[in-house]
């Protein structure tokens, strides 16, 4: 799977931070991520309208590589402040793959209202941040598609009369932001809530006695092999036990990506994996974790998973550690720190059964060492804590504009993916 190389970003020498919150639907199916920007100077300076300053690097960053390479086939979710609002730049933007996310402190008065009656005949979709009623939105919630509820700033016991007015408008769709738990996910949803934003989704909900399906563990006692070493007599006979995957792994050798488009004519399982090689199989089989039919969150986490461990793969190559296989380990970090929540058994017990190495386990459970600064690195990022990302950056001695660079790559590499896994 190629990747194209994606220079560093930025606009007069300002790095810009890239932030992506992924947007589900009540069936858990993401529709659409947040992009949130932020300059670097914005983060020690007193800037007075930073989405303002970031706009034209936002625009250039869409255009330049395509919505495609950010979102895959999602929506994007843009905040956008009174001067972006009011600014012909987000005319350079696809409507209709974009909600325009208004703030909560954008007045809302006549010229406002105004612009958002243009946008919309545009093709725009609106959205309202941080919504807690006031009389004056009374003006614009006709032309508004969604209102977010952030629900750590508006307790449910603070929330009905908002729930009364919006009830009236039943066009406008609800969005429950910051959802961090099956709990909260199960309660908003009984309260009509469509659409909700945060990585609930990537909690673990650990099941007392539950046991990994037949799949699951075959999968496990492949990628416990593959990391002893073990030789090609010794993986081949997982496979003639399980047809389905056998299957699978004679499809993968003759996919155009392992192939390069010529029909491989392949006489026994050792043969595929011989061709496939261990490095590429030990990839496939973390990744079919997370694909697996048992596993019922799959697509979200795959897409999450893969992102986060071909993100810690490509910083690991940036930093050219003497250590060996640093990068391919980084990879193995990321690609684990969630198959927890695939299989519903706690990770300690996952990581001993497939005898992981402890330096990766405390990487996993503990942030330890520089693969565990890594994962941390890659968390930090997907929960948009960008002081923390910079500070991360600083230590590593690495750039905001080439981490922004390298998300961008990890983030194609995943979106492509996703493709071959629909």
């Amino acid at each position: 799977m190629s990747s194209a190389v994606i220079e560093p970003l930025g606009s007069g020498g300002a790095d810009v931070f890239l932030g992506r919150q992924p947007i589900l639907t009540a069936n858990r199916k993401i529709i659409a991520y947040e992009l949130l920007f932020r300059s670097e100077a914005s983060l020690s300076a007193d800037v007075v309208d930073d989405v303002l300053a970031t706009s034209t690097v936002i625009v250039n960053m869409l255009s330049e590589f395509g919505l495609e390479l950010v979102l895959g086939s999602e929506d994007a979710f843009l905040n956008v402040s009174a001067s972006l609002l009011m600014s012909e730049t987000l005319e350079l933007l696809p409507p209709e793959r974009v909600i325009l996310e208004i703030l909560e402190d954008v007045p809302i008065n006549t010229q406002i209202v105004e612009r958002c009656a243009a946008l919309k005949e545009m093709g725009f979709r609106i959205a309202l941040d941080d919504f807690l009623y006031r009389p004056e939105y009374d003006h614009i919630l006709p032309l508004v598609d969604i209102v977010k509820v952030d629900l750590t700033l508006t307790p449910l016991k603070h929330m009905a009369p908002s729930l009364t007015v919006l009830r009236k408008h039943d066009h406008i769709q609800l969005l429950a932001e910051k959802v961090q738990n099956e709990e909260e996910f199960e309660a908003f949803k009984k309260l009509g809530f469509e659409l909700f934003q945060g990585y609930f989704f990537a909690q673990p909900v650990i099941l007392q006695g539950k046991k990994p399906q037949p799949n699951q563990m075959t999968l496990m006692r492949i990628m416990g092999m593959l990391i002893s070493d073990a030789n090609l007599q010794e993986l081949e006979e997982p496979f003639k036990q399980s047809p389905d995957l056998s299957v699978s792994l004679l499809r993968l050798v003759n996919s155009v990506g392992i192939s390069g488009g010529r029909q491989q004519e392949i006489g026994s399982i050792r043969q595929a994996i011989a061709v496939l090689g261990q490095r590429q199989l030990l990839r496939w089989v973390q990744l079919l974790l997370y694909v697996s039919p048992e596993a019922g969150n799959a697509s979200n986490l795959m897409q999450q998973v893969a992102s986060r461990a071909r993100l810690m793969e490509l910083i690991a190559l940036k930093l050219q550690s003497p250590e060996p296989r640093f990068s391919d380990q980084a990879f193995m970090v990321g690609m684990l720190s969630l198959v927890d929540a695939v299989l519903q058994v706690p990770i300690e017990k996952i990581l001993n059964e497939i005898g992981l190495m402890e330096h990766l386990k405390q990487a996993i459970l503990a942030h330890e060492g520089p693969l565990g600064q890594l994962l941390q690195l890659a968390q930090e990022i997907e929960r948009t804590d960008f002081e923390a990302v910079r500070a991360d950056l600083h230590a590593l001695g690495i750039s905001v504009g080439d981490f922004t660079a390298i998300q961008l790559q990890a983030m194609q590499w995943a979106a492509e993916l996703n493709k071959q896994a629909a």
